[in-house]
């Protein structure tokens, strides 16, 4: 009983020293963390997918972290940009139409952890969702670039403050 009742406090301890989260992420050594607008340099432009995906990656911070949301350059800081968003025929039918299409966003990431250098990276992220060719893109698009945005920036996250 007491064992089970230290072992309790000690976690709780844990919990809130920064070092470790129950989500994973591992900040030790970062109090405050800026996340600089991902400008929209993609061929094709989606209007407001740049705040999206900048707010997306806002709130992971926070709900993940207790780590300080800065408007200047934190502790540990992402910039970047959506380099490419497109869709491409996946599959051809037997009358030469696309069956299947692949819808693509990729984001460019430079991540700098001031506390560990060497967690620090610059990588792309790139994810898709297929849909049917016959259905247009505009119908699903809103609904596809959530989904893509989100395991985006799970990806990103991972990488920044989990180590997977």
């Amino acid at each position: 009983m007491f064992i089970n009742i230290f072992l309790g406090i000690i976690l709780i301890a844990h919990g809130g020293c920064g070092i470790y989260s129950f989500s994973g992420a591992s900040t030790a050594g970062l109090s405050s963390v800026s996340i600089q607008y991902f400008q929209n340099r993609a061929s094709l432009v989606q209007p407001g997918l740049s705040q999206t995906l900048t707010d997306a990656l806002i709130d992971k911070c926070k709900a993940q972290t207790n780590l300080n949301i800065t408007n200047g350059l934190g502790d540990a800081n992402f910039e970047g940009e959506i380099a490419d968003y497109n869709t491409k025929p996946l599959t051809v039918s037997a009358d030469a139409t696309a069956a299947m299409n692949r819808f693509t966003i990729t984001v460019k990431v430079k991540f700098t952890n001031s506390a560990d250098p060497d967690k620090s990276f610059e990588q792309s992220f790139s994810r898709y969702e297929d849909y049917s060719g016959s259905t247009d893109l505009s119908d699903v698009e809103a609904e596809l670039s959530e989904k893509i945005i989100e395991m985006i920036v799970e990806d990103i996250f991972n990488r920044a403050f989990v180590n997977w």
